[in-house]
Formats: structure tokens, sequence, C-alpha cells
């Protein structure tokens, strides 16, 4: 039986909110200029990488053993957290502990992925407070928290924000229900706000499903969609163009390499152009990571401690 639901462990009492986080120090640098990695053909590979028990260098250490090109393209963060002031009524950005540390710590958690040719997104997640990308009350209050969204790319020199709407429990601390145009709003300010970064849908949650609103449909304004089940194929309900669809997700280590390897094989004969992986961690996972490269890019994986 494919396992449906990820595990989500947050440390949110030792957690600090990114509004105070923004306001210390100066931004930080981008850092130096990436080193192209040796070509790769195939699909884009994702790599979600659990912070609070894993370090975001692991995506950095597996290579094709055929040309030594990287095997993930992406790196996201898992995760900052969508989080209510029951007193200001808004929503605000909030990293925890961990995520805090790879943040603060760009130089040696973020810029040696970038600096490999990987971009390194941020995934934001509902915690339970009420507060989500769908239930903005205003326009200006979904603009308000694209800022933050977009000033915390900036200032941590990071390539883009991925969006996950799980968890929110719309509705706790006399939130609103979701809404047609909260999301719209958010997706169109910050793709504003940043028009050369990556957006990504983590496709589930009732922001998923409300992608247009008065005439406007954000869809086109995503890179990326991905399906949220692991171990499944499912193509997400979006209207964007194969190469930039994930139908395959699987969980490193618990999906099993065989259904790892048909899904990966999957992807290329129907044409898709992303592949998901999800929960890498800091073991040789070389075995679980070849059976899906050797069906996208003819080559096994090569893990470098």
């Amino acid at each position: 039986m494919f396992t449906l639901v990820r595990s989500r462990v947050r440390m949110a009492a030792l957690a600090l909110s990114a509004v105070a986080a923004l306001a210390l120090g100066a931004s930080a640098t981008t850092g130096a200029a990436a080193v192209p990695a040796p070509a790769k053909q195939g699909p884009t590979s994702v790599a979600y990488v659990e912070v609070n028990n894993n370090s975001m260098l692991s995506v950095g250490k597996y290579s094709l053993a055929n040309g030594g090109g990287n095997v993930f393209d992406v790196a996201v963060i898992f995760a900052a957290n969508i989080n209510y002031d029951a007193g200001t009524k808004a929503a605000y950005l909030y990293f925890n502990e961990n995520v805090r540390r790879v943040l603060d710590n760009a130089a040696t958690e973020i810029r040696p992925l970038q600096q490999k040719g990987i971009k390194v997104v941020l995934s934001v997640l509902g915690n339970h407070q009420g507060a989500g990308f769908a239930n903005f009350p205003s326009k200006e209050a979904a603009s308000a928290f694209a800022k933050q969204l977009s000033d915390t790319v900036a200032k941590y020199g990071l390539d883009g924000i991925d969006f996950d709407d799980e968890y929110a429990e719309y509705g706790n601390n006399g939130t609103g229900q979701p809404n047609d145009s909260s999301f719209v709003y958010l997706v169109t300010a910050l793709r504003a706000n940043m028009p050369g970064k990556i957006i990504s849908l983590y496709n589930i949650g009732p922001a998923a499903s409300r992608l247009s609103y008065g005439g406007v449909d954000v869809s086109s304004q995503f890179d990326y969609a991905w399906n949220p089940y692991y171990g499944t194929w499912q193509v997400p309900g979006i209207a964007l163009p194969k190469s930039k669809l994930s139908p395959a997700a699987v969980e490193i280590g618990r999906t099993s390499q065989s259904t790892v390897a048909d899904l990966a094989r999957r992807t290329v004969s129907e044409g898709y152009g992303v592949y998901l992986t999800y929960n890498l961690d800091g073991a040789d996972r070389s075995a679980d990571v070849s059976a899906f490269t050797r069906e996208l890019y003819g080559s096994d994986a090569v893990y470098t401690p």
C-alpha cells in the first residue's frame, strides 16, 4: 500500500517569526556565481528536505555516474510556516529554529548547492492557526504576505517559493474560510515582486483549486506543480505544459525501488518534465536514487559524502 501522507515534524515552541528576522541585520549576499553543472539530459529532479532532521547539503552529494551531472536540480527547504497574529488579525511568515538555522547560515547551507547549479527554494506550509494562502480577506492582505515572501527570498539569496496548502486549519482563531480571490491575489503579487524566481505548487489544499478569479488565471505564473501523494501517479490539475509537471512523487527510503523506477519510466514515456522526491536524509541513498536516475538519465547515481 502506497503511503499518501508525509510526516510533518515541527518545533514550533522554538520557532522565530520571519517578520522579526527581516528586521535584523543587512541583507544576505546572494553568493558567488554558480558553477555550471555538467550537461544532463532529462527531467528536472526535485528534492524536499525536512530540515528539522536533515541537512540541505545532502542534495548536493549525488551525481550521475555517467557524465557527473547533479542528480537534483531543485532543493526545497521544508518548511517555513504561514502563521496568524490574532492581535493584528494578519498572517505572517514564521521560521522554526531549524529553518532559521539554514537561512542564517546560507553561506554554508545554501550557497554550496547554488554554486553547483542547484536551485534552492523555500516551502511555506500552514501551521494549524487558521492562516492559509486561500483565506486572505483582501488584496492588500495577500500583497502584504507576498512582500514578506519576496523579501525573504531577496534577504537570503534564495531561488524561489514553494506553496504547500496543508495544515492551515481554516477557521481557527476566527479566521475566514477559503475564498476565490485570495490565492490569485497572492500569486499575482509574488510574481510581480520576483519575476525571475521560481514559484512552485505542491498541488494540494483549497489554494490549489482556486487558481482563477475575476478573469485572471494564475496557472501560468507557476514554474512547476507536482503530485503531493508519495508512491503514486497523479497529473496536477493545473494548466501548465508537461515540461513543468510532476505526476510522479516518491518518498526516498519508503517508496519501493520498483515503484520509484516504474514512476520514473512513466515520466519519460509520457513526456513529463519533472520528477519529485521527498525526505532526502543524510544516509547513502544511492540505491534508492539510482532507481529513478537509471530511468530518467540512463545512469546510476553516485553518493559522495
